[in-house]
């Protein structure tokens, strides 16, 4: 990472390319460059006067021409194409059903809307997206170009063709009108823009919903009468009069000739059909006459009772409370109350809004899933998950399988964004993380207090663990570079289980030793650790002293057998055969002797003329 733009190449992987501005660009303080970095990476103007801006999410405008969705102008373009996908969405059955060649008035409108569709096409090349896997910004034009050809470029591109045009060129052919259809596929234009409104606090959420849901009760009524009107007007001439609307008498009103009324009573008078026989009034005055508008009566019909249920069922929801996105509404103006009140900066009110989007978009949070899981099987969940990346982990080689899987179980995983800082220099650390995908960066403060990178954490890496070991303040600044996935154990269950695995803490300590040699952020730390590793030496060895002292053989086989030292002499220079010796413990003398205890020593010898005097008397 250097003072160009990060470039991360993955063809040769199949892996997209990222471009991404300079995480030390600028940076003063951990928390001023957590600010700087996240309004870069959301792509909003915070540079102050006499500094390069971002202009409105544009990023290098005069090199790449790449927009950031959340450009102002940009946003302002997706609302005027909004509006056009409305118009098409319900002119598109309109014209598919009433017009055989549209007249010129509407011809020219057509052709302004295709020219404004044939535009945004062209956009899309040229705007970033966000990574789903990586959460980052994705700014290169390849990959931008690349992504909008797999999805949905090829039918963008069909719905902009003159198909009216087309029609009248060919001869009018019936089959070529049947591709106007290609342009509904512009409704999910609008169920994007209902979704972004349902998550905006700033709007009510039944008033949203509610417009929603008329828009699809409407929208699917307005297709339907398109349609029957469609069937009515596809047979002869000389058949009009055995259809639904040719058939049709209302009082002293008769339809026999229904081509010469206007547009709008025949428009009427289809929506009348559709809507009488979605909610199955069956007044009686309008129905199917011929085979074809039966059919076509039994398969909507059909479609309207799965329809009535998922009216039904969000107008219930809405009652009852409770949806995924009611919930994170819930939360995000609890939320902003909470900013509001301690008045917070924009900084940590964007860092805050986007995890919790992140939270919402994001479907990671398992422990809501398994929480009414027994235990017992939400542990073996745990080892499914985690214990791949557990045991790539360095800090925890040579450590014994009850270890890990004690660690295992214990483990909360977390999702951050980039630019979070999650442990600052010289904190209290009581949480010990560990990297299962994305990178972090270690960042250590200078003499002159600027900032520079001391390492990467990549994945199958770890830290806060020489905090938690060695009892110091945290030695440097974590900040993630890209999104993580983490797994977060608490220094209380840690150290539970290393007051039960001590052996494995004893080897935990010796990794991070020896690590110093490949990692210069450990080498820095060596003394710390040289004395912890000693202090835990003297603890480990005043228990194996207090066992022999009062003869508890159990206790001193499984200080011994986890690795104990049977050699350490107390602060009196007396080792535990000394103890056991002094006090007459036969059975921990001889077990002592049996496990290979020095008795070359001065001390050791006079113990041992000792025993073989008892020995001779009895």
């Amino acid at each position: 990472m250097g003072n160009d733009d990060t470039r991360r190449r993955g063809e040769s992987d199949g892996e997209e390319e990222y471009e991404v501005d300079d995480l030390r660009d600028g940076i003063v303080s951990s928390r001023g460059s957590r600010f700087n970095l996240l309004s870069n990476f959301l792509g909003l103007d915070f540079a102050g006067k006499g500094r390069k801006p971002i202009f409105d999410g544009i990023r290098d405008i005069s090199r790449d021409r790449i927009v950031h969705p959340d450009n102002r102008w940009y946003k302002a373009w997706t609302m005027f194409i909004l509006v056009w996908a409305l118009y098409s969405s319900f002119f598109t059955p309109l014209e598919f059903g009433f017009f055989r060649g549209l007249p010129e008035n509407l011809s020219v409108l057509d052709i302004v809307g295709q020219v404004a569709f044939f535009v945004d096409i062209f956009l899309r090349f040229f705007v970033a997206y966000r990574d789903s896997r990586t959460y980052r910004m994705v700014y290169r034009r390849s990959s931008i170009a690349i992504r909008y050809l797999k999805s949905s470029f090829v039918i963008d591109l069909l719905a902009c063709m003159p198909w009216d045009t087309i029609y009248k060129a060919t001869g009018r052919k019936e089959e070529v009108r049947y591709l106007l259809w290609i342009r509904l596929y512009r409704v999910n234009k609008i169920v994007d823009f209902f979704q972004k409104v349902e998550k905006d606090i700033r709007i009510n959420y039944l008033f949203t919903r509610i417009v929603k849901l008329l828009f699809v009760e409407l929208y699917c009524t307005h297709t339907a009468a398109c349609i029957f009107y469609y069937l009515a007007t596809t047979l002869p001439a000389s058949q009009e009069g055995s259809t639904w609307i040719g058939s049709l008498k209302m009082g002293d009103y008769s339809y026999a000739t229904f081509r010469d009324i206007d547009i709008w009573t025949r428009y009427t008078t289809s929506m009348y059909f559709a809507i009488a026989t979605m909610v199955t009034v069956g007044y009686g005055d309008i129905h199917a006459v011929n085979v074809r508008e039966m059919i076509f009566v039994m398969v909507y019909i059909s479609f309207d009772m799965i329809l009535g249920a998922y009216l039904i069922g969000n107008m219930t929801a809405l009652i009852v409370k409770g949806s995924k996105t009611e919930n994170f509404r819930d939360k995000m103006a609890d939320i902003m109350k909470y900013m509001n009140r301690n008045k917070l900066g924009r900084g940590i009110r964007n860092q805050i809004s986007g995890h919790f989007r992140l939270q919402y978009e994001s479907s990671y949070t398992e422990a809501a899933a398994v929480q009414d899981i027994p235990i017992s099987i939400r542990a073996k969940i745990a080892q499914t998950l985690y214990m791949p990346y557990i045991e790539k982990i360095p800090l925890f080689n040579g450590c014994s399988s009850e270890f890990i899987n004690q660690i295992v179980i214990r483990l909360h995983e977390e999702f951050f964004l980039p630019g979070e800082v999650i442990l600052e220099q010289g904190s209290v650390v009581d949480q010990l993380y560990f990297v299962c995908h994305g990178v972090l960066e270690e960042i250590g403060t200078t003499k002159d207090g600027s900032e520079e990178t001391v390492s990467l954490l990549q994945p199958d890496s770890s830290f806060g663990e020489v905090s938690i070991l060695c009892n110091i303040p945290q030695p440097y600044t974590v900040r993630v570079c890209e999104l993580c996935r983490l797994l977060r154990l608490d220094k209380q269950s840690f150290t539970n289980i290393l007051e039960i695995y001590f052996h494995d803490g004893r080897k935990i300590l010796n990794n991070l030793l020896e690590e110093k040699e490949s990692n210069v952020r450990i080498k820095q730390l060596e003394s710390d650790i040289t004395y912890h590793i000693g202090k835990q030496e003297a603890e480990l060895a005043l228990k194996v002293n207090s066992a022999a002292y009062y003869g508890d053989l159990y206790q001193l086989k499984s200080l011994i057998r986890a690795g104990a030292d049977p050699n350490k002499t107390d602060y009196d220079g007396r080792s535990p055969l000394h103890l056991a010796a002094a006090r007459g413990y036969e059975d921990v003398t001889l077990y002592l002797i049996l496990e290979g205890v020095d008795v070359n020593s001065k001390g050791s010898r006079n113990i041992l003329t000792q025993i073989n005097r008892e020995t001779l008397r009895y």
